[in-house]
């Protein structure tokens, strides 16, 4: 149970710009899961059935997910029973230990998009209308064009109204390239253009905006498959990375999402937006757990630079720690 003596050790004598976006953009989350585990903790002296039942009620409410609830209280209960472990914030912390552990072990924590040594790296981006998909790829090519590469946009949302305009609109802000298609055009043939002029003008990551219709599966399954193949017809094993756009604030509808998506696309990354806008910070758990799609980026906030790699050790330092940093 090291996790919290690890983490205030860490962050709360001295905290970085980051890790202060982290504490501000989840204070909302850990208002309604730290401060209720504190409640909990002082109403009283041993755990008891009581106790836990009511921890449990505490990491559902936060949107941890059912199924990771009831394993992380099992485990807990156990691991308690075995070192006659009876204090209630002791508990806590042990709870908290096994949501580090539990996400950890998952493996392939990475955050930055993975360039590839040769050629434009293909970045696919899909999410339902209304998450903040058009938003994340602008800030998405802002801290890669700051980074010096060259990048490129295109616009195969054609199926959503403004879909196109929003992009270019946000190219233009930027300064950088977008290939869009005639109104109603075949999202692939967008797709293939811009393949072909990424190739041709020696750009380093093309971001290509898909569409989020989820009322039929079919449709967006064979429509995701479509631009997958077309565009590595010019660009070898393109696409290489695949995030999903998801809105915090949608809870676990947003996991209901991305388990669609998953269906019709390999996703490496999951971008989650609005997390400064939410009560229920756990989201990123259960993602993790039920999809076994690391979370990439972090939305805290509507800055450009507000868009953030999901750290986990700053995360949990957020959700549970980040108002004690005076203590």
């Amino acid at each position: 149970m090291g996790l919290f003596k690890f983490l205030k050790e860490k962050f709360s004598k001295k905290q970085d710009e980051e890790t202060k976006v982290y504490v501000e953009g989840m204070s909302k989350s850990r208002e309604h899961f730290a401060n209720k585990l504190d409640e909990l903790s002082k109403r009283y002296k041993e755990v008891n059935q009581e106790y836990f039942e009511q921890l449990e009620e505490i990491l559902i409410e936060a949107d941890v997910g059912v199924s990771l609830t009831l394993r992380l209280i099992e485990e807990v209960i156990d691991e308690s029973k075995e070192q006659g472990i009876k204090e209630p914030k002791l508990i806590n912390e042990l709870v908290v230990d096994k949501m580090f552990v539990g996400y950890a072990e998952k493996g392939d924590i990475v955050n930055e998009v993975q360039f590839v040594n040769e050629g434009p790296t293909v970045l696919l981006v899909a999410g339902v209308n209304g998450v903040g998909k058009t938003t994340s790829i602008a800030k998405l090519a802002y801290r890669y064009i700051n980074q010096g590469k060259k990048v490129k946009l295109c616009a195969a949302d054609t199926f959503r109204a403004g879909a196109t305009e929003q992009l270019t609109i946000w190219a233009e802000r930027l300064g950088c390239d977008i290939v869009v298609g005639k109104p109603n055009s075949d999202p692939a043939s967008v797709a293939y253009d811009a393949a072909y002029k990424a190739k041709r003008d020696g750009t380093d990551l093309l971001i290509v905006d898909t569409a989020g219709r989820l009322q039929n599966k079919i449709n967006l399954m064979n429509e995701l498959a479509k631009i997958s193949r077309v565009i590595s017809k010019e660009i070898s094993n393109a696409p290489h990375e695949a995030f999903l756009i998801i809105d915090a604030t949608t809870g676990q509808n947003g996991v209901i999402q991305a388990k669609q998506f998953l269906d019709c696309i390999k996703l490496t990354g999951i971008v989650i937006t609005k997390m400064d806008g939410t009560s229920k910070g756990g989201i990123i758990l259960a993602i993790r757990d039920e999809l076994g799609v690391p979370v990439r980026f972090i939305g805290l906030g509507e800055k450009m630079t507000d868009l953030e790699e999901f750290d986990l050790d700053k995360y949990l330092y957020g959700l549970c720690l980040g108002g004690k940093v005076d203590e």
